[in-house]
């Protein structure tokens, strides 16, 4: 019997397994998340064999959608409902009624998954617990009037498990928090909390540089809603886009969205000392992000979202004003790396994009069209899409969005 249960096992787990190889390479290669799915996996069903031994007198009362939204949340839906069949499945073997036992949970399970397909809101967990209820509560009425054949003879006390389960299936929460700092992990979770806009980076952010802020929102936008259409995560990219510009806090006003009364600091310095001040705001965010407990993931979006380019202002004064001097293009040149996801490509599109539009004196459709073409053009001559694993398809998309937002933006109403 032992021997029969291992192979049982041994096949559930090697599907497991094959799936993360050829889907998710990945979580394939790190232990560190394979480790987190086995344990999610050895912790259910070890809760359903103690269970069994302690003779429960209800197996229902198991939250099972623990598993799945766990793993959801973490991870992707794919990998949450094939690890929910998985655990399903092996369960199946140590409970009676195991068909009904199979229905009951792979249904909850995959609306526990499809609830919250898009966490926005952490009340959504609590939707998500009354949805699987309700889901629970249809399933049982199903079954059993199969079994009793009318409504007078059913005994609705065999639905209370039911009810116990959705209440335990809250526990996900707190359990997710653990998990994410224990295998130092980002869930959506964290990043709803890293938008709020009165996060004490960006509380600080709006009071020491009030234009890099507005200008971080505006780009927060662009980047969320093409990361949507092209698909990616949109709350991540948001998260970046927010946070992309914090190093401006060290120097504001040598940042010109910053400079109000006309007085622009870089006047009275040479060209190669302010484009380092330029360049250093990419370091500084890192460092301040560091020090705020932001997740690496975000501050990834700070590392790449000027890739290694070239600081062209300052360049350019550089050479027309002193073409007989040699000098080090990298004193020009941002440390890098260039980005290396759609999400991270995205930020540096609508960045550059932004930033670019205010420079235009009659904003219009020929205007902000031809903007969005030359800089994404710019982009890939520069190689600095070369890593992100975004096709041409996409990057017309990504034109398409950005150009009727900011006409949006920028549209100017009739006099009347």
């Amino acid at each position: 019997m032992l021997g029969g249960q291992l192979l049982l096992v041994t096949i559930a787990i090697s599907l497991l397994m094959i799936f993360l190889f050829l889907f998710r390479k990945d979580i394939y290669a790190d232990n560190r998340l394979v480790s987190l799915i086995l344990l999610v996996i050895t912790a259910m069903l070890g809760t359903l064999s103690m269970a069994i031994k302690l003779q429960l007198p209800n197996l229902y009362y198991i939250p099972y959608c623990i598993v799945p939204i766990i793993i959801r949340i973490l991870f992707d839906t794919r990998l949450a409902l094939n690890i929910h069949l998985l655990v399903v499945m092996i369960a199946g073997f140590f409970v009676p009624n195991s068909f009904e036992f199979a229905y009951f949970e792979i249904t909850a399970g995959m609306v526990s998954i499809y609830s919250i397909k898009n966490l926005v809101r952490r009340e959504q967990f609590l939707i998500s617990a009354l949805i699987i209820t309700f889901t629970y509560f249809v399933s049982f009425l199903g079954i059993s009037l199969i079994r009793e054949g009318s409504l007078v003879d059913i005994d609705w006390r065999n639905f209370v498990p039911f009810v116990i389960s959705m209440i335990l299936t809250l526990l996900a929460y707190p359990l997710i928090y653990l998990f994410e700092k224990i295998f130092n992990i980002t869930s959506d979770i964290t990043l709803i909390e890293l938008t709020n806009t009165n996060a004490p980076l960006l509380r600080q952010l709006a009071f020491t540089a009030p234009g890099t802020f507005q200008h971080s929102l505006q780009v927060a936008n662009l980047a969320e809603n093409a990361i949507y259409e092209i698909g990616g995560n949109a709350l991540l990219v948001r998260a970046g886009a927010l946070y992309h510009d914090i190093g401006k806090m060290e120097n504001p006003l040598f940042f010109i969205e910053n400079q109000n009364s006309g007085f622009n600091p870089h006047d009275k310095l040479p060209y190669e000392e302010s484009a380092q001040i330029i360049i250093r705001h990419v370091l500084k965010g890192i460092e301040l992000a560091e020090k705020g407990n932001i997740p690496d993931v975000v501050v990834n979006f700070i590392r790449t979202h000027h890739g290694n380019t070239r600081v062209d202002y300052f360049y350019q004064s550089y050479l027309k004003n002193f073409p007989e001097k040699i000098i080090d293009e990298n004193t020009f040149r941002y440390p890098g790396p260039i980005p290396f996801s759609k999400e991270t490509a995205v930020l540096m599109l609508a960045d550059s994009v932004e930033a670019a539009s205010r420079s235009l004196k009659e904003p219009d459709e020929k205007s902000i069209g031809g903007l969005v073409d030359r800089i994404i053009k710019y982009k890939l001559d520069q190689n600095q899409l070369n890593d992100s694993n975004i096709t041409l398809k996409d990057l017309e998309t990504i034109k398409t969005i950005f150009k009727r937002m900011l006409m949006s933006i920028y549209h100017v109403r009739i006099d009347y």
